[in-house]
């Protein structure tokens, strides 16, 4: 999982990438610990790319993104949020999103 460490970074990722996954972090969470390791597991079962940021470091993407908790995942599709999941996140969910996600892309490309 790729690292997020600027608003820059964040606004070019979002205008260059057809689709990807977003984790976010903050400092000093425990759930953002737990959870992460299951979310990044998944990046091998899917053609798109996951980033991480850590909303402490960047809060210009927390503010755009209006987010109010962490850890949060957001899956973008055409620079535009398809999902969102915040604090508790069922796994069997996400996955399902995803694969909506992958699917749409290859749809795309056909």
């Amino acid at each position: 999982m790729q690292e997020i460490h600027s608003f820059n970074e964040w606004q070019s990722l979002l205008n260059s990438s057809k689709q990807f996954l977003l984790f976010v972090k903050t400092d000093h969470c425990s759930v953002c610990e737990g959870l992460y390791p299951q979310v990044a597991a998944l990046g091998e079962s899917y053609a798109f790319p996951f980033y991480r940021v850590n909303a402490a470091e960047v809060p210009e993407l927390a503010g755009q993104l209006g987010l109010f908790t962490a850890p949060v995942v957001l899956l973008f599709h055409q620079q535009r949020e398809m999902a969102r999941f915040a604090r508790i996140v069922p796994m069997n969910d996400l996955t399902r999103r995803m694969d909506d996600l992958e699917e749409w892309g290859k749809a795309e490309d056909e």
